[in-house]
């Protein structure tokens, strides 16, 4: 079974409550929950969100959604998604988080068949960026996921799911799905207002005439409309994860 987890919480710091702000009256979980369940490697799907009282909303959304539910630790988000993923015994893992609306379905299909033709560990758009940064996939085995939550001990692998597996090339078999353009520059995710302000102004665009646009549609809506892109210009990408890696590193040093 192909299990797809997406992360979902709302004590974002950047933009608290983001994963239920609406976009054309829907939150914005419900309309990336809409996108991904076009997938057809995606077995089934659930919402890993955390056991703090403010993500209770998030568990009601994602249950009025029909997806399975999962809520665990707040800080240990390895253990929150390993969690949510054992009680299935899935043969792969996808790892999605809930701040990209404008998820990709036929990106994380050929993420999904990549790992499984060529018999490897792990497979991600992201191990060299060339997408959007908002068209992020992780795919593992299970196999690799177990090894990952018994072994893992940093606060950044703890933190962030895949650094362990990603920092091991020697142990795990890792692929890469990239575009055959760079188009990296590209930001599709939502951590900051005007984030969300972009995202926004992509569906009132797209999603009235074609509510199944994609990728191809965004980046024709860019080339009619390039002003679009200043909205979220110079926000910088995976910066979540190098705060946490800095904080690691400075707490290490004072030891």
């Amino acid at each position: 079974m192909i299990l797809g987890i997406i992360q979902a919480r709302t004590s974002s710091t950047r933009l608290p409550g983001k994963v239920l702000m609406p976009i054309l009256e829907q939150p914005m979980l419900a309309r990336q929950v809409e996108r991904l369940q076009r997938a057809t490697s995606i077995d089934r799907l659930l919402v890993a969100t955390t056991i703090d009282a403010s993500d209770g909303d998030v568990a009601s959304l994602a249950r009025e959604l029909g997806l399975d539910v999962y809520r665990g630790s707040v800080d240990d988000v390895l253990d929150r998604f390993y969690q949510a993923a054992s009680r299935f015994g899935p043969s792969h893992v996808v790892r999605l988080t809930a701040d990209c609306p404008l998820a990709d379905w036929q990106l994380i299909d050929r993420t999904v068949n990549k790992i499984l033709s060529d018999a490897l560990d792990y497979v991600s758009t992201a191990l060299r960026p060339t997408w959007p940064d908002g068209l992020d996939a992780e795919v593992m085995t299970f196999a690799a996921l177990d090894a990952t939550w018994r072994e893992a001990n940093t606060p950044v692998e703890r933190e962030h799911v895949t650094p362990f597996i990603i920092s091991r090339p020697e142990r795990f078999h890792r692929g890469s799905v990239e575009s055959p353009v760079d188009l990296s520059e590209l930001r599709w995710t939502v951590d900051e207002p005007r984030d969300f302000e972009f995202v926004t102004r992509v569906y009132e665009a797209l999603y009235p005439s074609n509510a199944a646009f994609a990728t191809e549609d965004v980046l024709a809506l860019l080339r009619r409309e390039p002003e679009l892109m200043d909205i979220n210009e110079g926000i910088e990408r995976n910066e979540g994860l190098r705060l946490s890696i800095e904080k690691y590193l400075k707490e290490s040093s004072s030891e």
